[in-house]
């Protein structure tokens, strides 16, 4: 969980009043914001932060903002207004397309900056760049000296050696493949840049360089320091959303600090994936709304709270409300709450503010009794036909990569389901099929005696739009078998010894599929319904893999079988 590190004299002045210096009772407060104290030490004060889906509270601006609701300071939605257009203007380079599209901008005015607010935003810097932006991935942030740019802006895109500055916390000039070679930044992230053949750079007007995205600013605009009091904000990266998100959440705590917010324009030579947007005006600070069922906050929290409660509550946890009188509310979400998704979301924070220890605990009021699902019992079942047939089982992630389940595969129209915040570059996806998992493990086996039979009995998930999430699981079963002389056949005989000890008819129909061979391949058929299919992996498949043996395999929907 983060740790954020502030000054307690900094806090209680963003705050408005004195704070307890007793540690728990500065903790009893802390718990409203999902917080507890680390280290106390004179002024230094380390909180953290048990939640790590709320980088709002990722800055000591953020935790001010939150208590002040607690403490009854503020109540209701803290309102964040654009001044107008700064007049800055972005344009960017289309070759930026494939490399890292995105860009949103920012002017505050009026900041007010010490050395040690200086400090708490580079340690905000770090953590957004760290957690929300996946060590810089997906988006990593820049702070400027407005006075010092000359607009318009120009984010584009450069041949290694073409252009030279002077990095931050350097004293000599380098070209862009310099400071990859030579700067602390450029050595830790220049794997994000070094696949491409051209890297991105932000210049001015006069072609003074701002920065080199995601990887270090110039030491001449990119420097901040006390006497600076206009701050020029961008954020670059690969997700649109992650951007924009990050340049709302840096832009609001120097608005903390500052007096005016002004927005800038960027302008596309590309269409974004969800519409044909060419100019955008950044930041956006719009609120959205979420309706609240006042039997949705009874079932989730056990509790039965009257209206005007719920209301109190909402102020406190600063959400505004629009009350119709009926029996649910429209509730206003600020714009740096980027961790609301859901009505529950909202309602979790009701139950904070509320506070969990005043919950009375009961003992629950229906008698439940356990037991296996059949569908656990089935899957048993298999297990034990699977190893009666001399194979060995192994248990792999569910989670995985679109390499794997795709590219690896040599498919290119399988859908898969995506994470959306991956937290590593391993595990961006949901498996769809199981094969590929059991590749994976014969790819990390080459050094185990042959043959290797292997299967895995587990869920895998596909798209459903039948259910409420689009998404259902699905339970399968795959075999691989590899040794320097498997065949279909081979796999044709453990299909049939499966089925008949499962007790099962099948038949099998002509099948085209790009990760077999073909003519050695063929779908699986159990009452006239598709369970699965069999086949011999395809000699480039295999390649992919750095699979020298042949190897064959099957996979069979479990879930339609037991029905």
């Amino acid at each position: 969980m983060p740790t954020v590190n502030v000054l307690f004299n900094d806090l209680q002045r963003l705050v408005g009043q004195k704070l307890p210096t007793n540690q728990a009772e500065l903790n009893e407060i802390l718990s409203y914001v999902k917080g507890e104290t680390e280290l106390f030490y004179g002024d230094e004060l380390a909180i953290e932060i048990k939640d790590g889906n709320r980088p709002d509270l990722w800055n000591v601006e953020g935790i001010a903002r939150a208590l002040k609701g607690v403490l009854g300071i503020e109540r209701g939605l803290k309102e964040y207004h654009i001044i107008g257009d700064s007049g800055i203007k972005t344009y960017v380079d289309k070759a930026l397309r494939n490399i890292r599209p995105y860009i949103g901008c920012s002017v505050v005015k009026g900041v007010k900056l010490d050395n040690e607010v200086i400090r708490e935003l580079v340690h905000l810097q770090d953590k957004l760049d760290q957690t929300y932006g996946r060590k810089r991935n997906r988006s990593s942030i820049g702070l400027y000296n407005l006075e010092l740019i000359k607009p318009p802006i120009e984010y584009r895109s450069v041949k290694p050696t073409e252009i030279s500055f002077t990095p931050l916390e350097s004293t000599e000039e380098m070209s862009l493949k310099e400071i990859l070679e030579k700067h602390p930044k450029g050595i830790e992230y220049g794997h994000i840049v070094k696949k491409y053949k051209r890297w991105p750079i932000l210049t001015d007007s006069k072609n003074e360089v701002l920065s080199f995205p995601p990887i270090i600013n110039s030491n001449d605009l990119g420097r901040i320091t006390e006497d600076i009091e206009d701050i020029f904000v961008e954020v670059t990266g690969t997700s649109y959303e992650t951007v924009l998100n990050t340049l709302t959440l840096v832009t609001l705590s120097l608005a903390d600090r500052g007096e005016h917010i002004y927005s800038t324009k960027i302008f596309y030579p590309y269409a974004f994936s969800s519409g044909n947007k060419f100019e955008d005006l950044t930041p956006n600070l719009k609120t959205k709304k979420i309706t609240l069922e006042d039997r949705y906050v009874e079932e989730v929290l056990g509790l039965k709270l009257d209206r005007e409660t719920i209301l109190s509550l909402l102020s406190k946890a600063r959400f505004n409300f629009i009350d119709n009188c009926t029996d649910s509310l429209e509730v206003i979400i600020p714009c740096y709450r980027i961790d609301i998704m859901h009505p529950v979301d909202v309602i979790e924070d009701l139950g904070i503010i509320y506070g969990y220890n005043k919950i009375e605990p009961r003992w629950p009021q229906m008698v439940t009794f356990g037991k296996i699902s059949n569908r656990e019992t089935f899957s048993d079942l298999v297990r034990e036909i699977m190893i009666g047939l001399g194979c060995q089982e192994v248990l792999s992630f569910t989670m995985d990569n679109n390499e794997n389940q795709k590219e690896r595969m040599d498919l290119k129209e399988m859908r898969v389901v995506k994470i959306s915040n991956p937290k590593t570059l391993r595990f961006t996806c949901v498996r769809g099929w199981l094969l590929p998992s059991l590749m994976a493990f014969l790819s990390n086996n080459t050094h185990v005696e042959f043959p290797q039979k292997i299967f895995e009995v587990g869920d895998c998930v596909t798209f459903d739009m039948k259910n409420l999430c689009g998404v259902r699981n699905v339970r399968k079963v795959c075999l691989v078998v590899s040794h320097s002389s498997s065949n279909f056949s081979e796999a044709k005989s453990f299909l049939d010894a499966f089925m008949l000890n499962i007790g099962f008819e099948y038949g099998l129909k002509i099948l085209k599929h790009p990760t077999f061979i073909k003519g050695r391949v063929g779908k699986v058929v159990v009452s006239e319904k598709d369970v699965g299919f069999i086949g011999e992996i395809s000699p480039s498949v295999l390649n992919n893999w750095s699979l020298e043996n042949p190897v064959v395999a099957f996979e069979l929907d479990l879930d339609v079988l037991k029905k």
